[in-house]
């Protein structure tokens, strides 16, 4: 087969494909348990960025950010219909991924209309208790909805009274950098801290607004919206909505109140 034919060209770049294809498949197949690993330890650091244990932007090895998940946090499973705890019976709390459960038929329900446009709710939700003394301090919410571009999913925490914003964390976005995508920024994150999510009656309240909200102690139940992104700034509030809400977690945080506390 002569080198400038247009066979050998073709067979050239058939066989470089192939190659090439082999490679990509070889390395997704031997760093699969390193991504999965990865992916868990991103989600733990941002639980805890979440319940004020590491400041946003703080650089720790990942010794450390699993040596303080571990000394700290608990992963519990909740059945959102009841809001009680339960136990998988194939997977620990700490590996489950309430996301795939989600898209599960055989594991979640289609969700109620809603204004945070999730479209199916797992029958079983993962939370996590910060636990200090023998006690829960502090309860982590996982959190998702729409916002301009996509879906985005975080955490929020809560004090120990149900209602007291400890802080919020989000892991994955797909909004503007420099406008809905400012919901990573620490300084938006840090007007959360001393909000009320809750009302006394324990249904959402609160709500992201335009201008300035003002300090917690003024305006509980107001946080500042993103400038120049109002539809993820809705939207955040909308997700807050309903995951705090009946159809979420609503049910579980009624059952912890109605025994004084997690």
């Amino acid at each position: 087969m002569q080198l400038d034919s247009p066979r050998y060209t073709l067979a050239f770049a058939a066989a470089v494909c192939v190659v090439c294809a082999l490679l990509v498949a070889g390395s997704s197949v031997l760093l699969r348990d390193r991504q999965q690993a990865n992916k868990l330890l991103y989600l733990q650091k941002n639980v805890l960025q979440a319940t004020g244990l590491v400041a946003p932007g703080e650089r720790l090895r990942d010794a450390e950010i699993v040596q303080l998940f571990d000394e700290n946090i608990r992963p519990r499973l909740v059945e959102l219909a009841t809001g009680e705890y339960v136990q998988h019976p194939e997977v620990a709390p700490e590996r489950y991924d309430q996301r795939r459960a989600r898209a599960d038929p055989a594991r979640s329900r289609p969700a109620p209309p809603n204004l945070a446009r999730v479209k199916r709710v797992p029958d079983v939700g993962l939370v996590y208790l910060v636990m200090r003394g023998g006690r829960a301090t502090q309860v982590v919410i996982p959190i998702e909805g729409l916002g301009l571009y996509g879906t985005l999913y975080g955490f929020i925490a809560l004090d120990r009274d149900l209602a007291t914003v400890r802080g919020i964390a989000f892991y994955e976005n797909r909004e503007t950098p420099g406008l809905g995508g400012e919901v990573d920024n620490p300084n938006w994150r840090a007007l959360w801290p001393g909000r009320k999510a809750l009302g006394e009656d324990g249904s959402p309240r609160i709500r992201l607004v335009k201008g300035v909200a003002g300090p917690p102690e003024k305006n509980p139940y107001q946080v500042d919206a993103l400038s120049g992104a109002t539809i993820t700034s809705n939207g955040v509030t909308r997700m807050l909505d309903f995951w705090l809400g009946e159809h979420g977690f609503g049910p579980y945080l009624a059952r912890l109140r109605a025994q004084g506390g997690p």
